[in-house]
């Protein structure tokens, strides 16, 4: 630390011109990362089942028609007239001319599955497009062609799988940069009212954005090198805010201390600040970055660029406030305090709070009622993450207003809600031929299949209506729909038999398992060795992978953040404490989160649809490291100065009291700053964006309010002298960390 004070102390300008460079050279790389970012995949796991299917329906079927685009059409006049159907051949005619699109299913207008309704005004066309390569730029280019043909009585919306996942990435992307200029004017007047002076109200906003504007450029340089979660802006852009304004202020107001015991001199200010303020921002952020780094360590791409997003963000935030900040603020020196706007003394001043102390006296003064009554409450709020279920939201996960979504409410009233929820079943006949005697057993286990309760239809060779009204025969020509579903049922080598089940309704995440259940127990009884996969079991398999890592999350935040603290606390009994009313903290705001998002409490007030009945499988870990690497933040303010009153020689009592009296107003104005960070991504359109920014602006009101002045104070007072034990032999092997601020 003393090189980085002598470093910004002595070249500033150096310091500064540096950083400039860096972040001109971000700037157009930063720009192309939302663009290169992805939705979560359903399907993609290595080795997983689903993954196992789609090879073998490319490579031993030869099939290429697996990701449908579904087109809804409202017509007027209706199909049923000569003028509607003219008009909707024109459409189906330029249709097919639409680069990507390889084969074209018309609406069906009779048939079990049908694809017309409302007299012939709602209509239902089904674009096949490539699987894989070139699925999002087909359906650019369909929506383009929608928009083109749309008008004078046909008015055509696009949805499906690649459709939706697309509306992710965009809305994202569209949600981080509406959140940004929501929040920023906001949280500019707070820190107006936080400072007083213009000149000090800028900075912390230039350290956040210089954090936030090089994180997405390595974001970008990330994509190159694997898949990264769209969410992954959202992460940088919530703590490049959050945390970066968080750390300056700290460091600024140090520094507006330090300026008038240094004469006036601002590099000596400067230097002491980063020696001071500065070794708590660094250790804060390495916390910090130690519960984020816990993402990496699971074997789940996306999760992992989740998490060195936010370990990449947090470390160039604390970069930036020991080396940026510091060099502005020697070149600033009294100048950081003009103009002069705002005079009154909220929070502007660096000496204890008389309300703040007066209110810690109190909490002390009945820690038994502080401990038990806030653990209490806090299990109370986490009660209903209990019942928390995750997966891929789906079209669900987007709010009402989204084309995809809304054109997917289309295609349930026309009953082909199920065609996005497609199972394809996989019969392995052991290296044989399919012969005479294996038709009647595979039969069997077709019309098992088809039996199932909310089975619309199970596309085989063993034809009915209902397979022939969606077998992808064109104009209903029923000879080239048995043609067709033949030759999708058998590979190449007729050794391995295919049926693929549609159920009656897109599937919610939250239905997929008792459906798939069901169709495993009929697999299981066939004689069959079987493969089950689709969109819904790849959902399915890559929630239940992301969900599976949290334990381990878990294990390595836990870990890392003991040690760390044990190192700088010099203390068994503190880093156990914080990691419990940490854990409590996460646990409450996964309980509320889980009430408004799952259930629906009080979600329409927030913006948030009723009817999403999930929470993203990404969510209880991204939640769990971001939150409680945020709430280490005000632990650490807090207890390194009742540390530094306990080194002092200031009694336990008294050294918990003056620690509250001089570190609530920072921590309640971090706190209000970084709750108005986090609530601004609930005006997005990304239910997942929103339950993010619901999740961070709970625990941050819970932590610095509930947790910070009333549960760890009323603890520290009950623990008195065991606060700082520490075995003699384990504290002559561990370094030593002084923490001031």
């Amino acid at each position: 630390m003393l090189s980085f004070s002598r470093l910004v102390s002595r070249r500033p300008w150096a310091v500064l011109l540096v950083w400039l460079l860096v972040a001109l050279l971000s700037l157009p790389f930063a720009a192309r990362a939302p663009a290169a970012l992805q939705a979560d995949p359903t399907g993609g796991l290595e080795g997983s089942e689903a993954t196992r299917v789609a090879e073998l329906l490319r490579d031993r079927f030869g099939e290429k028609n697996t990701n449908a685009a579904l087109l809804v059409t409202h017509s007027t006049p209706p199909l049923t007239t000569p003028e509607g159907r003219a008009r909707y051949d024109a459409f189906v005619a330029g249709l097919k001319d639409v680069p990507g699109v390889s084969q074209v299913v018309e609406a069906q207008a009779s048939g079990p599955l049908k694809t017309v309704a409302d007299g012939g005004e709602l209509a239902l066309t089904v674009a096949q497009i490539p699987l894989e390569q070139g699925g999002p730029e087909a359906v650019t280019a369909l929506r383009a062609y929608a928009r083109t043909v749309s008008g004078d009585g046909l008015n055509v919306r696009v949805t499906g799988g690649q459709a939706i996942a697309d509306d992710f990435t965009r809305f994202a992307e569209e949600d981080t940069k509406r959140s940004e200029v929501t929040a920023l004017p906001l949280i500019a007047l707070l820190l107006l009212g936080v400072f007083g002076a213009l000149v000090a109200t800028g900075l912390p906003l230039v350290v956040g954005m210089l954090s936030i504007s090089v994180a997405m450029a390595g974001l970008y340089g990330l994509t190159h090198l694997m898949p990264v979660s769209t969410f992954a802006q959202s992460v940088i852009t919530m703590l490049g805010l959050g945390a970066g304004i968080d750390y300056a202020l700290l460091m600024v107001n140090r520094f507006r201390e330090e300026l008038p015991r240094a004469h006036g001199d601002s590099r000596a200010a400067a230097a002491r600040t980063v020696l001071t303020a500065g070794r708590s921002v660094a250790f804060s952020g390495l916390t910090v970055a130690i519960a984020l780094a816990g993402l990496i360590v699971p074997p789940v791409t996306f999760v992992r660029s989740l998490g060195i997003g936010g370990v990449l963000v947090v470390l160039l935030t604390v970069l930036a406030s020991l080396t940026a900040l510091p060099a502005m603020l020697a070149v600033l020196g009294e100048r950081v305090n003009s103009p002069r706007v705002l005079k009154f003394g909220w929070a502007q001043n660096a000496g204890a709070s008389a309300g703040w102390t007066a209110f810690a006296r109190r909490v002390t003064a009945r820690p038994w009622l502080g401990v038990l009554g806030s653990a209490a409450l806090l299990l109370v709020m986490a009660i209903p993450a209990l019942h928390m279920k995750t997966g891929y939201a789906g079209a669900w996960g987007l709010s009402p207003g989204v084309e995809s979504r809304d054109a997917l409410a289309d295609v349930r009233r026309l009953g082909a809600g199920g065609l996005l929820s497609q199972f394809e079943v996989v019969l392995d006949l052991n290296g044989q031929r399919y012969g005479p005697a294996d038709r009647a057993k595979f039969q069997a286990v077709v019309e098992d299949l088809r039996a199932l309760p909310g089975v619309k239809a199970v596309l085989s060779p063993f034809v009915t209506p209902a397979d022939l009204s969606g077998a992808g025969g064109s104009g209903g020509d029923a000879l080239a729909a048995m043609t067709a579903l033949t030759q999708r049922s058998f590979s190449q080598d007729r050794t391995l038999l295919r049926a693929t089940v549609v159920p009656e309704d897109n599937l919610r995440a939250d239905l997929i398992a008792p459906f798939e259940a069901r169709i495993r127990e009929v697999l299981r009884g066939s004689g069959y060795a079987y493969l089950l996969g689709g969109a819904p079991i790849g959902g399915q398999e890559f929630s239940r992978a992301i969900t599976g890592t949290l334990p381990q999350v878990v294990l390595t935040v836990f870990a890392g953040t003991f040690l760390l603290l044990m190192v700088a606390f010099r203390s068994l009994l503190i880093p156990l404490k914080s990691i419990v009313t940490n854990a409590l903290t996460v646990g409450a705001a996964a309980g509320l989160v889980t009430l408004i998002v799952q259930d629906g409490f009080l979600a329409a007030p927030l913006g948030i649809p009723q009817d999403v009945g999930v929470l993203d499988s990404s969510l209880p870990v991204l939640l769990f490291a971001v939150m409680f690497g945020l709430s280490m933040d005000y632990e650490i303010f807090l207890l390194s100065r009742v540390q530094e009153e306990h080194l002092r020689g200031t009694p336990n009592d008294e050294a918990v009291v003056r620690a509250v009296g001089h570190t609530a107003r920072i921590i309640t104005s971090a706190a209000v700053i970084m709750f108005i960070v986090f609530t601004a991504f609930l005006f997005g359109r990304v239910v997942a964006s929103k339950s993010i920014g619901l999740g961070l602006a709970i625990a941050v009101a819970l932590d610095a309010t509930l947790v910070r002045l009333v549960l760890v104070p009323a603890f520290l007072k009950l623990a008195g002298r065991w606060n700082w034990w520490l075995p003699a032999w384990l504290d002559k092997r561990l370094p030593h960390i002084k923490l001031e601020h």
